[in-house]
């Protein structure tokens, strides 16, 4: 069956869908990982009594209920079974960003008051031990992979396995207190805490109930049909929202099996295995993969080239058309098979898509180019609207109502509603419990009626219902001419370009719109190999004349398509610089989840947004940067700025408050 029908309503836990499933779906597939290039499997039986022996574990170690219980690491099913076992002993899993520092992990560790840290391997032991002296709460850690552990203190490290082994061995001593733990649990108990990407300042601890996320499961998993032999890859961070609702919420809820990559590095091969019927991806993930997409078409002969931008352009008339189900006519249709047949079906298997039903990007907007270049395929790739503090859905595209410029209508028991300011606030029975020890910042964003002010900048489509999101409501201003300035909608256009990674937009308050630019390495370096142009670092080959000459004439494009649009048309780009570094998380320039701290950029290269506001030419700068390692550095450049042609318009005021 596709999902719960009939007795779901005394399903008010992650813990009783366990149950459900393994139950109802014991023999089917839950989880795969893929160890050593070989796929391994377990059933919902399977995994049911995995997570029981570490449930039983748990309480041999010492577990209160209410107890915090940190996970770290990239997806893999243990880690998965370790947040749902945590549930099953009434305490709360905090999953972390993998690839956040000691410092990071110290603030959130101390901020929860986690007592126990489950731990993939080595790396994010060693981050946990850096810091546990600042943690007064901390006591015990669990790690999954042994490797390079053998020598180390184990009064209050543990492995995983053992501390499964010893649940099972106390089985008879431990097995009612856990039953008893899991029948107290009920849809007001907290099922997650997530913790915000940290965008403005120090990241909030998000409080979910079951109620949320089972609610919200549900409510998404009818939506899009999705059943029980539908397959999903989980190969985004565990510490993001929308990875625990697919992976643990609809996953639970619909019975569909997680597929977990064997490394960062294996992901596309592994994807290509598994071939999802259900994906979500970030925009940057789709841009890479176009940006690979072009890359390859460049090294390609004269003929499969040319092949390919012939079926392309077909495929962007009539892809969508066809996809949703619209009248085409017979000779576009046959045109569209053989497309098919010659370009779009290898190019699907080559990404890995040629099984998706239901595609998702979120996050932040996605470029209109891109987005349509994949429906053009036929496929199914549509937008969502939501936050952390929604348990992710506030809106969803439905089938045959897709668009690139709104994100659909509102999601299966949300309620949506437009200040007068222009900023969109919702209701849903997603919505958070509280901000964890932050009463205020509970209080300034979610009021008495249970409405959650999004930040974000927008308006509802009399005509159609659909929700369309001009910009985060702090980053949409006017420029000193009264035009309305939106960063967001000019940086998608911009990184359409496969050369152009990142973009960052000045321009409130000025008189005119200047950019930093990153550069893709990945495209630039390919496209530099194929001219025989030598380079020995980043930072020189974002400087190379022809690099420059390349990015000027992009944002020359985007100018004269954003000068098409009365309201937006005063942000054209006047002046760019091509940084000498990427942005980079690690430096404090982007979240976790890959977002731009504008506010933070505009102030860290203050010299250089100056420098595009007064004419200069060129300038100076010197930058710190953190090596992989840790280690911190200072790189010195001197950047070329230029201006770029722009199309003489008369934009539209904002009206005034």
């Amino acid at each position: 069956m596709a999902y719960l029908t009939e007795g779901a309503e005394g399903l008010r836990s992650v813990p009783a869908l366990l149950a459900h499933n393994a139950a109802r779906y014991g023999s089917s597939p839950a989880y795969r990982e893929k160890e050593y290039g070989i796929w391994q499997s377990w059933t919902w039986s399977e995994a049911a009594a995995e997570i029981e022996a570490l449930a039983l574990g748990l309480l041999n170690l010492g577990v209160n209920e209410g107890d915090f219980i940190a996970i770290i690491g990239r997806n893999r099913p243990y880690l998965y079974w370790s947040m749902v076992a945590a549930q099953c002993v009434g305490a709360i899993p905090v999953p972390l960003y993998q690839d956040a520092g000691a410092e990071e992990m110290e603030y959130v560790l101390a901020h929860c008051g986690a007592r126990f840290v489950i731990a993939g391997d080595q790396e994010q032991v060693d981050k946990v031990i850096e810091i546990q002296d600042d943690l007064h709460q901390f006591e015990h850690m669990i790690y999954l992979d042994p490797r390079g552990l053998r020598k180390y203190d184990h009064r209050r490290l543990h492995a995983f396995d053992h501390v499964q082994a010893q649940g099972r061995a106390a089985r008879d001593e431990f097995i009612g207190e856990l039953e008893a733990r899991k029948a107290k649990l009920d849809y007001d108990s907290i099922c997650v805490m997530l913790y915000t990407s940290g965008t403005t300042g120090k990241p909030k601890g998000v409080v979910l109930s079951n109620r949320n996320i089972i609610e919200t499961a549900k409510a998404s998993s009818e939506f899009d049909h999705l059943k029980v032999d539908d397959e999903v890859l989980a190969y985004l961070p565990m510490a993001w929202v929308g990875d625990f609702i697919f992976s643990i919420g609809q996953a639970y809820w619909s019975g569909f099996c997680v597929n977990c990559p064997e490394s960062p590095e294996t992901m596309m091969t592994d994807l290509r295995e598994i071939a999802p019927s259900y994906y979500f991806a970030p925009p940057r993930v789709f841009e890479t993969q176009l940006t690979q997409i072009m890359i390859r078409m460049e090294d390609a002969g004269a003929f499969k080239k040319k092949t390919f931008h012939y079926f392309m352009d077909h495929a962007r008339k009539v892809g969508p058309a066809i996809l949703d189900g619209h009248e085409v006519g017979t000779f576009d249709r046959l045109k569209y098979r053989l497309g098919e047949l010659m370009v779009y079906g290898p190019l699907k298997n080559a990404l890995g898509f040629s099984n998706v039903r239901v595609g998702y990007t979120a996050g932040e907007a996605i470029g209109p180019e891109i987005f349509d270049f994949y429906r053009s395929l036929g496929i199914n790739l549509k937008q969502l609207y939501g936050q952390t503090e929604a348990s992710v859905f506030i809106t969803q595209q439905p089938d045959g109502e897709v668009r690139s410029d709104t994100v659909g209508v509102p999601s299966p028991g949300v309620e949506i509603r437009i200040a007068d300011t222009g900023e969109v606030f919702y209701r849903s029975p997603g919505v958070f419990v509280q901000y964890y020890k932050n009463a205020e910042s509970t209080a300034d964003t979610k009021d008495a009626d249970g409405w959650v002010a999004t930040g974000d900048a927008g308006f509802i489509e009399e005509s159609t219902g659909h929700l369309r999101i001009i910009d985060r409501a702090k980053d949409v201003a006017a420029m000193a001419d009264g035009a309305m300035f939106a960063p967001k909608y000019v940086e998608n256009k911009l990184k359409f370009y496969p050369s152009i990674l990142e973009a960052v937009v000045f321009g409130a308050g000025r008189d005119r719109c200047c950019a930093f630019i990153n550069i893709d390495l990945a495209a630039v370096g390919n496209w530099a190999e194929r001219n025989n142009i030598a380079y020995a670092s980043y930072q020189e080959l974002a400087g190379h004349e022809q690099v420059l000459d390349a990015i000027q004439s992009h944002i020359e494009e985007v100018n004269e398509s954003i000068a098409q649009d009365p309201m937006l048309s005063g942000c054209q780009v006047h002046r760019f610089l091509v940084l000498h570094k990427e942005l980079d998380a690690d430096d404090g320039e982007l979240t976790r989840t890959r977002k731009v701290r504008r506010k933070i950029i505009g102030e860290k290269f203050e010299d250089l947004v100056n420098a595009l506001y007064d004419g200069s030419p060129s300038i100076y700068t010197e930058t710190e940067v953190t090596y992989e390692d840790g280690r911190k550095g200072k790189i010195t450049a001197t950047l070329e700025i230029r201006d770029a042609k722009v199309v003489p318009t008369t934009p539209q005021k904002l009206a005034a408050e």
